[in-house]
């Protein structure tokens, strides 16, 4: 008998809870980041979406703008063994120091157990969790659908507007876009 869909996530609900462990082993948990906001980002360094952000520079620039302002930024990959983007902890190490990645931390999701829970459809696929622990917005990184870099010019970051807005106490003025980019290797 299969398992009851999870419902999928909604905006000002409580976002998923999940555990997973990072690229060094240790299990984290989106509890233990409670009173922190909290992004989710998916990635796949073979979808030539991701590399649009990361070859760059844009994801890492966001990234360490976001962990000085004290965001927790928490890298997901979802893919299966044998799939594309699919990492081991020491490949997923390598990979966050090759990329000059910033995040908090690299998540391996590899059965999609998280991925699942937050209806994660592309890399990127990107959410934000304010300190309460509520979903505040859940979609692509930027209005423009391209995996050409320079689509990045003049875009708008969806993801750098909703941090503002938590930032400032206001509700995320577009709390939910179309996220874009490569399926999610499951």
């Amino acid at each position: 008998m299969a398992a009851p869909a999870a419902a999928a996530p909604t905006i000002g609900q409580p976002a998923p809870a999940f555990t997973a462990v990072d690229a060094s082993g240790k299990p984290r948990s989106l509890a233990e980041f409670k009173g922190k906001t909290v992004v989710l980002e998916w990635t796949n360094e073979g979808c030539p979406y991701v590399q649009k952000h990361y070859k760059s520079g844009n994801m890492q620039g966001l990234q360490k703008s976001a962990v000085a302002d004290g965001v927790v930024w928490l890298t997901l990959i979802s893919s299966a063994p044998g799939k594309q983007g699919y990492k081991t902890a020491d490949e997923a190490r390598a990979w966050k120091s090759e990329a000059g990645a910033a995040s908090t931390a690299v998540l391996l999701d590899p059965k999609g157990e998280v991925g699942r829970a937050y209806a994660a459809k592309t890399t990127p696929h990107m959410y934000v969790v304010d300190k309460t622990g509520a979903l505040v917005y859940m979609g692509g990184i930027d209005d423009k659908n391209s995996a050409d870099p320079a689509s990045l010019k003049g875009a708008k970051n969806y993801v750098a507007a909703a941090l503002a807005d938590v930032k400032a106490g206001r509700a995320v003025a577009q709390p939910v876009s179309a996220p874009y980019g490569c399926s999610v290797k499951y």
